[in-house]
């Protein structure tokens, strides 16, 4: 299952100040952010606990005895551990720490603090070796940056499902909206899991759930990183902030306005625009079953 997506409308709430009630710390409003996505404190209540339920349903209905959960020390793995071990308990999750040399070596320390931190057993498996020995299987292909990143995150999608396997669990993704409208993944990847429990949610929101369930700031702020190669980070490749990302969808995508209303609200240029509108139409291909003929 490739996760769940509830209509994007509900979830859009346009706001100038933090909401009433919320602590600034709990706001994670950058000051750049063109647009406030963020939940009032009864909507968030109920987005956490919609979420939870959703685990613990979704487990119950495998007939699995948990889940397992690959840890990157970043702010969507660290904030699906906690939902997760408030809807199935500590033994009810199992992490995967899965470093090698490309990742940032803090990265790897943060991820076994969260597991630490939230008392769950996991593992550690270096992948280096692993997916060194599937490129080397191709002569060239190691020459292709892109192609040796997907096959480190694949190799990690593996792992995870024999863990899952092996214990009778199921493997809980950390997929946001932004990047699942977008294409931000590995096809075949790090969304190769049986279930997106964050998935409904644009990055901005992930950070307000994340520090209002209790995810230390210094996480929820981190820089977004898929550890695909030395140096390489989300927004970096994405050509934009997380926020200008979420506002482009929220506003166009997801909402109503045409490019260039949608330039002008949030002050970008069209073409900014109109590159997010085809990073969502070169990715269709991800958010569907392969095709098949009809007959």
């Amino acid at each position: 299952m490739f996760g769940q997506f509830w209509p994007p409308r509900a979830w859009v709430f346009v706001r100038r100040h933090p909401p009433v009630g919320m602590s600034v710390e709990h706001s994670v409003l950058l000051p750049d952010a063109p647009l406030d996505l963020r939940f009032g404190p009864d909507e968030l209540a109920d987005v956490r606990a919609t979420i939870t339920t959703f685990i613990a349903e979704t487990v119950d209905a495998a007939g699995a005895d948990g889940a397992v959960l690959g840890l990157s020390g970043g702010i969507d793995s660290t904030t699906t551990a906690h939902l997760a071990v408030e809807a199935l308990g500590v033994d009810g999750l199992h992490g995967l720490v899965m470093p090698s040399a490309v990742n940032d070596p803090e990265n790897m320390a943060d991820a076994e603090a969260v597991a630490e931190g939230l008392g769950i057993s996991y593992d550690v498996v270096e992948i280096e070796p692993i997916a060194e020995q599937i490129i080397g299987a191709i002569d060239g292909a190691g020459a292709d940056q892109t192609a040796r990143g997907n096959v480190y995150v694949r190799t990690r999608a593996v792992l995870n499902y024999l863990v899952a396997n092996q214990q009778q669990r199921i493997v809980l993704g950390t997929g946001n909206r932004a990047e699942a409208m977008v294409g931000y993944y590995t096809k075949y990847g790090d969304q190769a899991v049986d279930c997106n429990p964050i998935g409904p949610l644009y990055k901005q929101q992930v950070r307000q759930l994340a520090a209002a369930i209790g995810v230390p700031m210094e996480l929820v702020m981190k820089t977004p990183s898929a550890g695909m190669w030395v140096g390489q980070t989300d927004e970096g490749e994405l050509g934009m902030s997380y926020d200008t990302l979420d506002a482009i969808l929220a506003l166009h995508v997801d909402g109503p306005l045409s490019v260039a209303m949608t330039a002008e609200a949030i002050g970008v240029d069209a073409a900014d625009v109109e590159a997010v509108d085809a990073l969502v139409a070169a990715s269709a291909h991800k958010r569907a079953m392969p095709p098949a003929p009809q007959l």
